[in-house]
């Protein structure tokens, strides 16, 4: 049996304008993990994330640090009921 989570994160810092978004899907891609992740109004970078708890683990992981020329100095991870809704992982906009 497989444990399936999902996890909404925001992060705060220099995190648009630096290709957050993008690498971002990339990296989600290559864990397998599904969700989306956009810019806010606010300047943060939101995301929601979905599939086994490793992998979740390690993409939130990736996000404390993010791309080359990200800057995060903050980031809320919070816990959701999983909904398996998601077929991959998409940059919304």
């Amino acid at each position: 049996m497989t444990n399936k989570i999902r996890v909404r994160v925001v992060l705060t810092g220099r995190v648009q304008g630096v290709f957050f978004r993008g690498t971002a899907r990339d990296v989600a891609i290559g864990l397998k993990v599904n969700g989306w992740v956009k810019n806010r109004w606010d300047r943060t970078v939101e995301l929601v994330i979905e599939g086994e708890e490793q992998a979740v683990g390690k993409m939130v992981s990736w996000c404390r640090q993010g791309p080359a020329g990200a800057l995060v100095t903050g980031i809320t991870v919070t816990k959701e009921p999983f909904e398996g809704t998601f077929q991959t992982f998409k940059v919304s906009y």
